[in-house]
């Protein structure tokens, strides 16, 4: 299946998605086992083991969290999490984003928070919640780009993102191409179920 580029970066070369739930489970625990000691670290605030790695995936697909997930090559390499509002003490659906070594200072970051902020303005959401390591930097710069007030405390830094204030036309334009990117995604999968079961029944070979 092939998908149009969306990533609206330069130096990125993937595409972005949101995953369906139980189904491609594996694709987001697959990437959050391959991240290094130190995004580990970074992502879960210490450093936990693979066991819990497949746990936590396995609850986020069944909870209803929202995983707009990065492709390349067909491998998931960074994914953004939008958790649902009834699992954060102050009632705040809260965020969180992983990626792989190998896509960093690409921009990959960015594309997934933007998409990340249609998927929620699209649930009704008005403000988000964010937790991250004290260390992150990345995140924290990412956070920070798109108007979150961090403050720290016991190793964490915690804030929220007020989407009323994000920039309306530029979050329009990226809820429009995540539809196309969608409806085309849609299409050549059809075209490709078509033309296998066409050859299947020996339909469509020539003479």
């Amino acid at each position: 299946m092939q998908h149009q580029n969306t990533t609206h970066s330069p130096l990125a070369r993937g595409y972005v998605r949101t995953l369906r739930q139980q189904e491609e489970l594996p694709l987001l625990r697959d990437h959050l086992l391959r991240l290094d000691p130190g995004s580990r670290h970074d992502r879960f605030n210490g450093f936990l083991d693979d066991s819990f790695i497949e746990h936590y995936a396995a609850k986020c697909a069944d909870d209803g969290t929202v995983i707009i997930a990065y492709f390349e090559g067909g491998v998931v390499r960074g994914a953004a999490e939008l958790h649902p509002s009834d699992q954060s003490p102050d009632a705040l659906p809260e965020i969180a984003f992983s990626v792989e070594a190998s896509v960093r200072r690409q921009g990959v970051g960015s594309i997934l928070f933007k998409k990340l902020i249609v998927e929620a303005r699209a649930k009704g959401y008005h403000s988000l919640r964010i937790t991250t390591g004290a260390q992150n930097h990345a995140m924290r710069a990412l956070a920070n780009k798109f108007g979150a007030h961090l403050a720290f405390s016991h190793g964490e830094s915690t804030g929220s993102i007020d989407l009323k204030q994000q920039r309306q036309p530029e979050l329009a334009r990226l809820a429009f191409a995540t539809a196309i990117d969608a409806a085309r995604a849609m299409m050549n999968f059809n075209r490709m179920y078509w033309k296998l079961l066409l050859r299947m029944y020996g339909w469509g070979r020539t003479a």
